[in-house]
């Protein structure tokens, strides 16, 4: 069996998180809870952390498959260096972040799925895992070999216009003749 990468699981638990997040603080504004505040930084928090979590990484081994439009917050991401590219960092930035948000009930599940997703993080980090850009490939040209023959200038043999084309004046010249007997 392969070698399980910690960091692809993280990165979707803590998208996921963040959306949830974002949800209960949505709704702990819109329903006025008491501590609403509480509400008011999760979702600037939820909103940090699916800007962070939007890019997936590039996988040691096999295909890496982006996200569609990840390319804008990929450089976005990766301008910050190995502020965001260690996982150390990112365990310790999204346990921060889940803190606060315990002290409301909207928030209280965006805040265990975050703190998931830091042990997560933590256990990728561990096993010495860090974040690497999927960037685009530049597609090379390439050349066909000299063994390769050219296509074919001219056009397959036909045969003559008078042969291809039936007669419709001619019922029984123009019925199709089958050269295998049909038993009766």
């Amino acid at each position: 069996m392969g070698k399980i990468e910690w960091a692809m699981w993280a990165n979707e638990q803590a998208l996921a998180s963040g959306l949830i997040l974002l949800t209960g603080g949505i709704v702990g504004v819109a329903g006025q809870f008491r501590g609403w505040q509480f509400a008011a930084y999760a979702i600037a928090a939820g909103a940090f952390v699916c800007l962070l979590e939007y890019p997936r990484s590039k996988r040691t081994k096999g295909t890496s498959v982006e996200r569609t439009g990840q390319y804008c917050f990929t450089v976005c991401v990766k301008s910050f260096g190995p502020l965001t590219r260690n996982y150390y960092v990112r365990a310790f930035l999204h346990a921060a972040l889940s803190v606060p948000a315990g002290f409301l009930l909207a928030t209280v599940l965006g805040c265990v799925c975050l703190g998931i997703a830091s042990l997560i993080y933590l256990a990728a980090a561990i096993r010495g895992e860090h974040w690497e850009p999927i960037l685009p490939k530049k597609e090379m040209v390439r050349k066909p070999d000299d063994s390769m023959k050219n296509p074919p200038q001219n056009p397959p043999p036909r045969p003559p216009p008078e042969t291809r084309r039936k007669r419709v004046d001619d019922l029984e010249g123009a019925a199709y003749d089958n050269p295998i007997p049909v038993g009766e």
